[in-house]
């Protein structure tokens, strides 16, 4: 047996093993405590309050940037230095 052929059978094996390993199942976890459950609801309710109260701060500084800048498109130094020379 040659060199190459040892290393090829060694790789043939090493992917078997690793395929048949990559096919067995894991155990379905254990079910969840009424405690468990109502301490995750407590958390999933707290990450949507605060997601709530981040969007609505985001959609109060959008309107302030609305009305301190009328909805006109800001002009830029240049345009502003062309208009100035007329």
């Amino acid at each position: 047996m040659s060199r190459e052929s040892g290393l090829v059978w060694v790789v043939a094996l090493g992917l078997t093993l690793g395929s048949l390993a990559a096919v067995a199942k894991l155990p379905p976890p254990p079910p969840k405590s009424e405690e468990e459950k109502k301490a995750e609801a407590e958390k999933a309710a707290a990450a949507k309050a605060k997601e709530a109260e981040a969007l609505a701060r985001a959609m109060d500084k959008a309107v302030a940037n609305y009305k301190k800048n009328k909805g006109i498109p800001l002009e830029t130094k240049s345009e502003s230095a062309k208009g100035a020379k007329k």
